[in-house]
């Protein structure tokens, strides 16, 4: 399997799969400091990063927003004094996607940047 931040995402429409369960626990394993919360019935990638200020935590915020511009897949961002929590899901399909496990893995890889 190709590692998951060389992937790029697909475009993804309303009638896609969601991950299956098996897909799943074997995605996890690739991103280990990520959770998979339900919120309402819909699954999640979430992870939260913590920095040493507000600064450092804003421009890695910036980082992760480019990406998603690039990619076009859009997170939630939660910016707060040394800490970004970063969110992926498919709104498409109320639920997980392929994608949200490459867009974990390209976000864990700007920490090398």
């Amino acid at each position: 399997m190709t590692d998951l931040k060389q992937q790029e995402c697909e475009a993804c429409q309303a009638d896609a799969p969601q991950v299956s369960d098996e897909e799943l626990t074997t995605l996890m394993r690739e991103i280990p400091e990520w959770a998979a919360p339900s919120r309402d019935g819909v699954l999640q990638l979430e992870r939260e990063y913590k920095f040493k200020n507000f600064k450092k935590a804003w421009a890695f915020c910036d980082k992760v927003a480019e990406l998603a511009e690039q990619e076009f897949h859009h997170p939630t961002l939660t910016l707060e004094w040394g800490k970004l929590t970063v969110t992926w899901w498919t709104h498409a399909i109320n639920g997980l996607h392929k994608n949200d496990f490459i867009m974990a893995a390209k976000t864990d890889a700007l920490l090398d940047d």
